[in-house]
């Protein structure tokens, strides 16, 4: 399974709040606020997880159950389709993508640049209820390792349950529903500084180009009841569109664009955040793939110490196992 982008519906957990404004002013020294953290898991985590659960393939087929085709409404003209191979509920994934990154904290003033690696495995188990209602419960386990600012390092642990409904009848829309578990804590005595409980949700259409092409739309929530600390909390809003191309069985092109509205609890702070994604991923094996990833992003708040700019670029290798 290769690097994929389209997991930003997993990517909106609270980021940073008022009360820590004088820390993130800071050039990168020492370990970074809890929001700051938050978001480099996210935009950089985010990136590298292996998509989970049944997936469109370029040639109109699905793991789990035949996509509605173009003649689907015409009777006596339904597609045909090739056999797909049996559902495997479970989804082991091993990987670990590397980076350089041009501000490693995340700061308005004073960026410094760094290198780091982001090991992480994960388990999912999506058990079928319908031919197109999936449940979903995983975990995922990652560890942020830099450097020249290990001080920066640190772990985050999420536990996710909920529902994937697949709607071919409507445009192969897909909709999402779940709960999330996020806890970040440090690498040297695995004490935690932020636990997020928060409810996600999501909506996608794919259009096709051509076989091997197709852009995708959507929209997600991501909607925090109980953070501790508190201050991190928040709201996001987001749209995203992408773009995927199968230049063969084993190469394929990825590329989205995110726009999202971040509504913090604490010190009337909102940030509006846009981010530029594209990965190359060549799949060696069924249970192997190399990915060269990239993604740019700016941050905007109604208060200016919380903005940023920076570049991510890096590539990675995952192992991936269903049964």
């Amino acid at each position: 399974m290769a690097f994929r982008f389209r997991n930003f519906f997993r990517e909106g957990l609270p980021l940073a709040c008022v009360a820590t404004l004088i820390l993130t002013s800071q050039p990168a020294q020492g370990q970074a606020p809890a929001g700051q953290t938050q978001d480099r898991a996210r935009l950089l985590g985010g990136q590298a997880n292996p998509v989970p659960g049944p997936n469109v393939t370029p040639s109109g087929e699905n793991q789990a159950y035949p996509v509605a085709g173009p003649n689907e409404s015409d009777i006596g003209k339904q597609q045909i389709l090739k056999q797909v191979e049996e559902y495997k509920p479970f989804t082991v994934s091993v990987y670990s993508p590397f980076f350089y990154t041009t501000n490693v904290a995340l700061v308005s003033r004073g960026e410094e640049d760094d290198v780091l690696v982001a090991p992480g495995v994960s388990l999912l188990y999506q058990p079928r209820i319908t031919k197109t209602l999936f449940a979903q419960v995983g975990v995922v386990q990652q560890f942020f390792l830099y450097d020249r600012f290990s001080e920066l390092n640190f772990a985050s642990f999420d536990a996710t349950a909920g529902l994937v409904y697949y709607l071919p009848q409507f445009h192969n829309l897909t909709l999402r529903g779940y709960y999330d578990y996020n806890r970040l804590t440090d690498i040297d005595h695995y004490k935690e500084f932020l636990v997020n409980h928060s409810i996600i949700l999501n909506g996608e259409v794919p259009f096709a180009i051509h076989r091997a092409q197709q852009i995708y739309l959507g929209v997600a929530l991501n909607l925090s009841f109980y953070a501790n600390p508190d201050p991190p909390r928040r709201n996001d809003y987001s749209f995203y569109v992408g773009y995927d191309l199968a230049l063969s069985r084993s190469f394929s092109i990825d590329a989205s664009a995110r726009l999202a509205v971040r509504d913090y609890y604490a010190g009337d702070r909102t940030d509006v955040s846009e981010i530029l994604s594209l990965s190359a991923n060549y799949r060696i094996r069924d249970w192997l793939t190399l990915s060269a990833l990239s993604s740019f992003a700016w941050n905007e708040s109604n208060h200016s110490v919380f903005d940023y700019n920076v570049a991510n670029v890096g590539g990675g290798v995952a192992l991936t196992l269903k049964f």
